[in-house]
């Protein structure tokens, strides 16, 4: 019987894992690769605050999950993992509605021989009080487009009533790279969005606040790369807070721990991440304290050699350190990478290599004003970018992606059609 390989989550990693594999595996016959994920397309999820602010059109730049196993020899299944049976080695998949609440497909089972969970994460609330009810999120491309409608409502109002004097408040909980992204890109759609002439909002009237409860922005990458990116943000009229932890959330405030008291209409919850719920217990494998699988050197699992996970819902030991690897972008690339020829290695009998965290560095970018970051290497040590060059080292990340999907001369084609079709599309989806 051909090896049955399941991989479940189709987000930048576990796509990339099952093109590479359905490419080398899959097409010589040696395995049957299976992808599995919720949605029917997959978005890039750092892009995800340019869906919300409409920098981004999803519908453009989406990626077919059903095309993409065809054109590269995986099969792909919608549905979502509930449940695990390692006995028999079936994972459970729920029933699948349609938006009238039709059962469109029942509840099932699917058998592996090697399972790989790639289910990534999603934004930690830490249990504030009436931050899931009054907060958006940016975990998906429905909450991205979630907002975007919110944020259009406001001046589509504005238009149709142009004697309004109403003001957008935006407060963002959260100064990692997703919440800082987030209010860069904002205060550009408020500009864009006053050259359109609807209504009367002009870009001071978008008040963007940004609150973060440690000491500064971006707590999780060196602090040079954090002053320049402070100072940027308040250049661009947005309010940062630091120190200032929230401890709730109602439907036109937040409080912080200091008590202070910030009015916002529009409040988007960007701190903390944790693994999906469902993995906590998930037949009977070992997580951690935000619900992460957690894993030995070779990604494998820790109660079940058959069971590998990777991305931002497992915990790796970094070899030499108290710490696990980082959950970012860059991770998940060199996890996939490696379990190609881990899984490989495996249907050979030969032994599985360790995964080594290389640290490449980190680029934020301020929507089109600027990026800052830095780059890591053997030859060079670190190098701080600024500017232009780092808007371009930032841009390049996206297109890596691409390439590992579609290959070089597709992704070059696309990047000269989107050239092509910048004099015919408005810079802003306007709907």
């Amino acid at each position: 019987m051909t090896h049955r390989i399941v991989i479940v989550g189709g987000g930048a990693g576990g796509l990339e894992l099952a093109t590479r594999l359905g490419k080398t595996l899959g097409k010589r016959g040696r395995a049957s690769i299976t992808l599995v994920d919720a949605n029917l397309t997959h978005i890039w999820k750092p892009l995800l605050h340019e869906v919300a602010t409409g920098s981004l059109n999803s519908s453009v730049d989406e990626l077919s999950y059903v095309a993409q196993a065809k054109w590269n020899h995986f099969e792909f299944q919608l549905g979502r993992m509930i449940g695990l049976d390692r006995g028999t080695k079936r994972i459970q998949l729920a029933a699948f509605l349609d938006e009238s609440g039709r059962e469109n497909s029942p509840a099932r089972t699917l058998p592996y021989d090697t399972l790989v969970i790639a289910v990534g994460s999603n934004t930690n609330d830490f249990g504030t009080l009436g931050a899931a009810e009054h907060c958006l999120f940016l975990d998906t491309r429905e909450q991205a487009e979630r907002l975007h409608r919110q944020l259009l409502n406001y001046y589509l109002r504005a238009h149709a009533n142009d004697e309004t004097s109403e003001s957008i408040s935006v407060a963002i909980v959260g100064a990692g790279a997703t919440g800082v992204e987030l209010a860069a890109e904002l205060h550009y759609a408020a500009h864009e969005l006053a050259a359109y002439r609807l209504g009367r909002l002009q870009p001071q009237d978008m008040q963007i606040t940004l609150i973060e409860a440690g000491s500064r922005v971006l707590p999780a990458l060196p602090e040079r790369i954090s002053i320049p990116v402070h100072k940027t943000l308040e250049k661009l009229g947005v309010r940062v807070l630091t120190n200032s932890a929230v401890s709730e959330v109602n439907a036109k405030t937040l409080t912080t721990s200091s008590g202070e008291i910030i009015e916002a209409s529009l409040k988007v919850w960007a701190a903390g991440i944790r693994a999906p719920s469902f993995l906590k217990g998930l037949g009977g494998l070992e997580t951690n304290r935000i619900n992460q699988l957690v894993l030995r050197p070779t990604l494998q699992t820790t109660e079940d050699d058959d069971i590998f996970a990777f991305g931002d819902c497992a915990a790796c030991p970094q070899p030499g350190s108290d710490s696990n690897v980082p959950p970012r972008a860059q991770a998940a690339h060199q996890q996939a990478s490696m379990l190609v020829k881990s899984l490989t290695a495996r249907l050979a009998g030969n032994k599985l290599p360790t995964f080594v965290y290389r640290d490449f560095g980190s680029l934020v970018s301020l929507s089109r004003f600027s990026a800052v970051g830095n780059l890591m290497g053997n030859l060079t040590g670190s190098v701080m970018l600024e500017g232009w060059l780092a808007k371009m080292f930032y841009a390049s990340l996206y297109r890596m992606h691409q390439i590992a999907l579609y290959g070089v001369f597709p992704t070059l084609m696309m990047m000269l059609g989107k050239r092509i079709a910048r004099g015919t599309e408005p810079r802003l989806k306007l709907h």
